[in-house]
């Protein structure tokens, strides 16, 4: 009985996602969700507004930030990926996303079946010319 269980579980998804104090646990998992998008974008928009970055003309980009959110709900970064020529231009980049991350607010973890489960993430961020 307990391997059908572990087996019908769904472990690619999670029951809750990570929530920011200002996000309802209570709403739907669709509500979790985009709260919790909503205010890491948020996060990541105001700490890169601070910067003046110099970027090539024409050259719009998306780069995918990849990120772990653990059991006790930190975040570290997995993957940055980014156009080579990024580098080039904003040598920094990198290291201000993860200090970004580092500096968010509080953060509850994942949850699956109740309990507290680790949950990879990706973000886009645009980079643009204008």
């Amino acid at each position: 009985m307990v391997n059908k269980e572990m087996q019908a579980i769904d472990w690619n998804d999670v029951d809750n996602y990570p929530l920011f104090e200002n996000c309802d646990e209570s709403t739907s998992k669709a509500f979790q969700k985009e709260c919790f998008e909503t205010e890491l974008l948020n996060h990541m928009a105001a700490t890169l507004n601070g910067y003046e970055f110099v970027i090539g003309p024409d050259m719009d980009t998306i780069v995918q930030v990849d990120f772990l959110v653990d059991q006790e709900g930190k975040m570290t970064v997995l993957n940055i990926a980014k156009d080579r020529t990024i580098n080039d231009f904003m040598p920094e980049f990198d290291g201000i996303i993860s200090q970004s991350l580092k500096n968010l607010p509080p953060l509850a973890p994942a949850l699956k079946r109740g309990i507290p489960v680790k949950a990879k993430f990706r973000i886009p961020i645009v980079l643009s010319a204008d």
